[in-house]
């Protein structure tokens, strides 16, 4: 029916990695809240959230909200307690770049 107005049809693609669909019926609301928690509690700094990420985007995947992928590509591996950080202001770090 677009066509009797003019309008052309529109070819569709799926989304890109990292679009997802909205969680309208909150159904992942719990690990979503605890993972901005522990954001707010850190200052933004998201290395010590890695395992409410993880919780997040696992519940994303079993509730088919995103495409199932393994969490490790993402960075995301599972009893991985310390994340190393680069610290720009550190005197090597012009070495290294």
């Amino acid at each position: 029916m677009p066509e009797a107005f003019g309008a052309r049809a529109v070819n569709t693609k799926p989304p890109e990695r990292g679009v997802f669909a909205l969680d309208h019926d909150g159904e992942c609301k719990p690990e979503m809240k605890m993972f901005l928690g522990c954001l707010k509690q850190n200052e933004r700094d998201h290395y010590p959230c890695k395992t409410f990420s993880r919780a997040y985007l696992q519940c994303r995947m079993d509730k088919d909200l995103m495409s199932k992928e393994d969490l490790n590509t993402l960075g995301l591996e599972q009893g991985k307690s310390e994340y190393k950080r680069v610290d720009p202001l550190a005197p090597d770090y012009e070495q290294k770049k």
